[in-house]
Formats: structure tokens, sequence, C-alpha cells
């Protein structure tokens, strides 16, 4: 080598470098070389990272979040590994690489976590199934048979699987193998998936009243203008906000290759959405949720990113999936706090559906009967547009909504069902119509205890009681899954028969409802009974055709579903999610309270909604009984507004757990010394978390409060770099908190 060519190796290799963006928790992208021409920014290739290959994405050489791959630009070209491979699968494209970014900006997540749940490399790597397939060649076997001659005629007009020529041609699988033994018949892997049936938006919708059409025609417009669009739809239970939405997709649908995203809160219990939609386009939607098989998560991935799938419904996942061509993007009960991912990244896949459909420059829709205050309050300024629909479609109005004031009309002993309310279900049945009883509690009681000692059955992995779940004959915790059988002697002082239930849950109630009608047909619907598709559909068919008399559910029941003989709703403890100091048990338990009340009279025949409570005069339940929907979120926005908590403020909780209570304690108190100190600027704790121990993690907590104008994550990682905590403690940062546990 020449000196002239030694020193030009270096800017060559330069030349060469290029980032490749790993979906590790990694804070940026890393340095690689690789032979030209340079596969371009999103292509998604094999990478050396130790001992492993890597799937990564090209990133942009650009982007703000290239802040630091280490000192990688300094690090010589010639210390860098060569990729592996590009891989042959759709380019991420620019759009989806903006949204992986700002949603790592914004949680201030690691920008490689943001990108697995957008890029999962078993999903990238793993092979479609294969069929071989048969075509001839330009070789002439020497015997040429009557039968040959009709299998090299059936495979020159469509190749095909020996199976398949053996059946069209008429001759033996023997004869085929013949022919590929001579040469004369070539195999070719042919993959076996197809894309999926596309909707026909061609199909004709119901007809519409004027507030269906008033809304259906502002959706078609944002969908025609092909621009960001963000709109709130809101509609009483029952209004008909489904076949609104409806319209929008269908004109969407009209453009070749458009696709659709709906993001619905519980995927695997939307059995009557999907009918609904296969009823409307003649086809079922593409799904994405977790019950799907590896199989079917391969083949509905690929589509997607290659644009076949047209229309994707999907839980909170869905919303990182390739899309080719996304075209519009609607959120479903868009109030649902289970769109706040809790677990990795945290995120809120309302908020962040809205930030893909801006990036990607399409209308999203937001439809709820209940609104979110946010949400409300963006609407309220212009920041969104709002449609209203006021009335339930059809002749069904909405139901009378009553309390139970249980001081006055209280319960036997050991029944958890007042006077009242048992009453009027026993006349409901008598007339053939259906009952539904909530109380969102799972399992037979909350607490089980010692008579004798006092001693409460608690988890040893959680600062939480277990829950009796007397069908299965075992006590769990919620929160870590840890389950025994219940025991039949007090742990502490062997007391045999001493542990009683105290509390109901819904087994509880399902129990009081069998004893009390016993002929009554009764389901449970909770996620314990509801755990695959399969089991929500037969459940749900079951309850539409009127084969159940009582359900007894949790908050599955609430969403969205329509049972047209349902005409009494009774809300066993109105009071449950009002205890405790949560920023929106107020604003949760109306919304839950309106979208349970919203089941009952959905057809001809009107409904009535019993709040059993001890408190019929709590803001909450007054304004359901008077239906003062506006009243009341104008106060819960008066009393957020005064105190300058969300959405008039902003909100950050710093989450730090480990198994050492001491460190765990110290890196609380390292955070508090080392606070923001600004206007505007509050930090509350270090304090222990409500849930202090969670799976063997001791959990301290703070919270940062902020003006809404204020950069709240500049301020965090301004904090957080003057700070250096303990190895064995771990930190979470989560932006617009939902829970405070």
């Amino acid at each position: 080598m020449t000196r002239k060519e030694h020193h030009s190796l270096p800017g060559l290799l330069r030349e060469q470098r290029i980032k490749v963006l790993l979906p590790l928790a990694v804070e940026s992208a890393f340095d690689y070389i690789a032979e030209p021409p340079l596969p371009l920014p999103g292509r998604v290739v094999l990478v050396p990272l130790g001992k492993k290959q890597r799937v990564g994405v090209v990133w942009d050489d650009d982007s703000p979040d290239n802040k630091s791959g280490g000192d990688q630009d300094t690090v010589d070209a010639s210390r860098l590994k060569p990729i592996a491979d590009v891989l042959s699968v759709p380019s991420m494209t620019p759009s989806m690489r903006r949204f992986v970014e700002w949603v790592a900006r914004y949680t201030m997540a690691p920008l490689g976590s943001v990108l697995k749940m957008a890029l999962s490399p078993q999903l990238v790597t793993a092979k479609a199934p294969t069929q071989m397939h048969y075509y001839p060649t330009n070789n002439v076997p020497d015997r040429m048979t009557d039968m040959r001659k009709a299998v090299l005629a059936c495979a020159t007009e469509t190749p095909g699987t020996v199976r398949d020529l053996a059946v069209r041609s008429g001759a033996s699988e023997g004869v085929i193998r013949g022919l590929v033994k001579a040469g004369a018949l070539a195999a070719q892997a042919i993959e076996t998936d197809r894309p999926f049936p596309e909707p026909d938006p061609s199909t004709p919708g119901p007809i519409l009243n004027d507030d269906q059409a008033n809304a259906a025609a502002t959706l078609t417009s944002a969908v025609t203008a092909r621009a960001f669009s963000p709109i709130l739809l809101e509609g009483v239970t029952g209004s008909g906000k489904t076949e609104v939405y409806f319209e929008a997709m269908a004109t969407a649908l009209t453009r070749p290759h458009a696709q659709i995203l709906v993001l619905l809160p519980e995927i695997a219990l939307t059995s009557q959405w999907l009918d609904r939609f296969e009823a409307r386009f003649g086809v079922r939607p593409v799904e994405w949720h977790s019950d799907l098989t590896p199989a079917e998560r391969r083949r509905a991935w690929h589509e997607v990113a290659k644009g076949r799938a047209r229309v994707v419904v999907g839980a909170r996942s869905a919303l990182f999936l390739p899309f080719a061509d996304l075209s519009l993007v609607i959120v479903d009960e868009e109030h649902d706090p289970s769109f706040k991912q809790e677990d990795g990244v945290l995120y809120n896949a309302r908020d962040m559906a809205v930030v893909r459909a801006q990036i990607e420059g399409v209308p999203v829709v937001l439809s709820t009967a209940t609104p979110a205050l946010e949400t409300l309050l963006n609407a309220k300024t212009g920041r969104y547009k709002h449609i209203r629909m006021t009335a339930r479609h059809g002749d069904a109005e909405l139901p009378e909504i009553k309390a139970i004031d249980l001081r006055l009309d209280p319960p036997s002993s050991n029944d958890w069902i007042a006077p009242l309310l048992a009453d009027t279900i026993t006349e409901t049945l008598a007339r053939n119509e259906q009952c539904l009883l909530f109380l969102n509690r799972r399992g037979y009681a909350p607490l089980t205890l010692c008579r004798t000692c006092g001693t409460r059955l608690t988890c040893p992995h959680c600062t939480a009681w277990l829950v009796e779940h007397r069908q299965h004959g075992h006590v769990i915790c919620h929160h870590c899954g840890f389950n025994q059988p219940t025991p039949q002697r007090c742990p502490d002082c062997d007391g045999e028969k001493t542990l009683v239930a105290c509390g109901p849950g819904v087994e509880r109630v399902a129990e009081e409802v069998s004893r009390r009608w016993p002929g009554a047909r009764l389901a449970v619907m909770t996620s314990d009974t509801m755990t695959s598709p399969a089991k929500a559909y037969a459940l749900i068919s079951q309850i539409e055709s009127g084969a159940i008399d009582i359900i007894v559910g949790t908050q599955i029941i609430t969403k969205g579903y329509h049972f047209p003989k349902l005409t009494l709703v009774g809300v066993v403890d109105a009071d449950l999610g009002l205890r405790g100091s949560d920023l929106r048990a107020g604003e949760r338990t109306w919304q839950q309270m309106m979208q349970v009340a919203g089941r009952a009279g959905r057809a001809e025949h009107k409904g009535l909604v019993f709040l059993q409570t001890y408190d019929p005069g709590h803001p909450v339940t007054d304004s359901l009984i008077r239906g003062d929907h506006d009243a009341f979120m104008s106060r819960e926005a008066d009393e957020r507004q005064q105190a300058g908590m969300p959405p008039f403020g902003r909100l950050a909780g710093l989450i730090l757990s480990g198994p050492d209570l001491g460190a765990v304690t110290k890196a609380g108190k390292i955070l508090a010394a080392n606070a923001p100190m600004a206007k505007g600027i509050e930090v509350y704790g270090p304090a222990p978390a409500p849930l202090a121990r969670l799976r063997d993690q001791h959990r301290h907590r703070l919270l940062l409060k902020t003006a809404r104008n204020m950069p709240i994550q500049t301020i965090l990682n301004d904090w957080l770099a003057r700070v250096k905590l303990p190895n064995s403690v771990r930190l979470r940062v989560d932006i617009d908190p939902y829970s405070f546990m």
C-alpha cells in the first residue's frame, strides 16, 4: 500500500460509516461501516454486537437523538465493525422514525427501548411458511406418457404442489415425482401467506339520523382533506358513534392502499365491534393484541409493513406497527385508563395516537361518551374539533339513574344487594329482561383475616392483601400473581376455621344471586372468566341471545357492549372508586358509572340504574342522578385549575425501586437534596409508595409538579444529571402519571 493509499483509507471509511439503532435499552445509535452503496436510513440490517448478531435500523445521521453512541464519532473508523446483512423487509418510514424519536424524548425512555416496541427482532426475522410449487423446465423426458403430458400441461398453466398437480391432471403423485427426478419439473418455494381480504367500502351502512349524518360529514371531510385534524367525537352511550366513524373509514378506504388504525382498550373483548365491522365491510379487520399466536403476529406485522393490511384494530401496542400508508387513526373509548402503559416505556396511547397522526399528517378521531378532562380542555380551547351527539339512536332513551342510600335501606346481614334493588331484579326477571350487577372488584373477597388473632393474609412479595378466589380454591395477589390454596388454618395462631372473608367481590355477589334467584341463568364477566377472545365471544353471544338473565361483572362490562334485553343495572358499591386520594378518582368514577349505566335500555325498553351508596350527596353521585355532565366536568376542571393539577399543570412521577430498602431510602434523599428550586416548580417526597413493596422490590416515590408551560422533560434531565444513584436502585420516570401506586 502506498503512503497516499494509506492516508486515504480513514477518509474512505468515514464515508462508509452508518448509524444503526438497536431495539435495546440504549440511548442512541451505534456506528458501523458498510460497503457502498450504503443502506439508506430506515433499512433493517443485521449487525454484530459483542458475540451476537442483532437486528437494527439504519438511523438518520442528523437525528437530534443521535446525541451520543458514546464517543463513537471520535473512534477511528478502522476499528468499527461492518454490518452483517441488509434484510429484505420494508424500510422503516421517515415518519415512523420521527415518531419513535418523539416518544423517546417525551417519555424520557431510551431511544432503543421505544424502537423495540416498533421493531421486534423475532417478527422481523421470522420466516413465512412455504410450499414447494413445481413448474416445467426445458428438459423433455425420454419417455412421454399421456399422464406426463397432462401434468406438464397443468404445470405450464399454473405451477402447483405435488398434490395440486395430481388433482388437476388426474395423474398419480408418483408420476409427478418421476418428472421431478427426470428434470422436467423444478421446485420453487412459495410463501403460503396471502394478503388479508380487503374491506369493501361500497357496502351501504344503516340510515343515519340528522345528528349522525352531520357528525359523519365532518369526519369524512377531514379524511378527504388528508391533513392532520384531531376530532373529539362525543356522543351519549347508544348514540351510534361507531357507525359514524365507520363512514369516515369507508371514505378512507376508497383511496387505494390507504391504511386505518383503530385502537380499542380491550381488544380481546371486542367481539361485537368485530361483528359490526364485518357486517359493514364484508370482512374481519386485521387484529393486533397479545392473544395472537406467533404465526398470526408475524403475518400481521409483515402485511402491515407491506401496506396490504388495510384496517388494523388493536390494543395500545398497535400504535407502533409499521404502517406503509397510514391515513386515519381512531381511538375508541379515548377516556379509558387502559390506554396508559404502566410497564416498560410509560406512555398514554391516546396521546401518542394524536402525535402519530400529526407526524403522519392524517385525521385522528377520539370517540367516547365520557371524554377525559384533558381532551375536553383541548376541544374547549380549539385545539381539537368537537362533535357532540346528544340522543340515542332510534327510539332508545337514556336510562333513569337513582341512588339507594345504604344508610336508610341496607342489605340484610351477609348480603350485599339492598332490598329495593332486589325487588326490582325480581320484577325485571318477571318481564323476561336482563339485569347487570356491577362491582369493580375481582374474586370472592378482598381481605381474609383471622377473627381470633387478627392476622390478615398478605402477599409474601408485595404490600398487598391476598384476594380469595373461592371458585378456584386459591388466594391470589393481583399485583404479582402469587397464589396458593386457601389456608384452612390461620398461619399465625393455627386457629381452625377462624379465617373469614371480609367485603364483597364479584364471586360473592354471584353467590348471593344464585341463592336469591336460583332459577336465573347467571354469568360472571371478569378478566378471570373471560381469559381469551374465544371465551369472551361465547359469553357475549349468550347474553345477546337472551340465554343469560343476570350478569355480574367488573369494569370489563363497561366497554361499549350492546345488549338489547338489558334494562336494569345495579352498582353494588358506587363509592368504591372514590376512596383514596387519586387525582382522577372523581373523574374515573363518573366515567365508569356513566359507561356501566349506558348498558341499560339500549333498545325499545327504557333502562333503570341503581347506585348503592353511603353518600348520595357526593358530587359524583349527585351529578349522575341529575344527568348533569357539564356541571360535573366544570366543577372538576375548576378544582384542578385551582390546584394547578393536570391538565392545567404538569406532573412527573419518579419511582425508585430496589431489593434493599436502605439503598432505596438513600436514593430518595439524594434526589430530594438535588431537587430543582424555581418558581412554578414543586417537588413532593420522597415517601414510600402506597404499594411500598412490589415483587420483592421496595418502592419510594417523588412527584414533580410544574406549571403547564414549563419544559418538564428539560427540568428532569437537568435534575437527574446532577445525581448519582446507587447501582442497586432503579429509577423510572413517569411523565403524566395515571397511577400513583
